[in-house]
């Protein structure tokens, strides 16, 4: 079963999503990105969505979810909650049947 690590920023507008990426991309911490802007819960936590499997979030999201380079920044993605910024942290398969003999 594969495994995703991911975190994101969710705002209201493209525009301020675009400000955003452009200063992640001047060297800002995400972290301290995803505190002051994200309109999401996940904000807290620096925007860190935990671990999860595919269908488990957006599926506006999902392509970068799948797909996107690990440790790279995606978007904005517009879904029905806003604008989002994304970065796939970590990727992996696992047995789903562990511990089974």
């Amino acid at each position: 079963m594969l495994r995703i690590q991911a975190r994101h920023i969710q705002v209201a507008s493209s525009d301020l999503a675009q400000e955003i990426m452009h200063k992640w991309q001047d060297g800002a911490n995400f972290e301290d990105l995803a505190r002051t802007y994200s309109q999401c819960p996940t904000a807290r936590q620096g925007g860190h969505l935990g671990e999860f499997g595919p269908g488990h979030m957006a599926q506006e999201l999902e392509p970068v979810f799948l797909k996107g380079e690990i440790g790279s920044l995606y978007g904005p993605v517009a879904t029905a909650h806003g604008f989002h910024l994304v970065e796939v942290l970590a990727r992996k398969e696992t047995d789903e049947c562990v511990g089974d003999s």
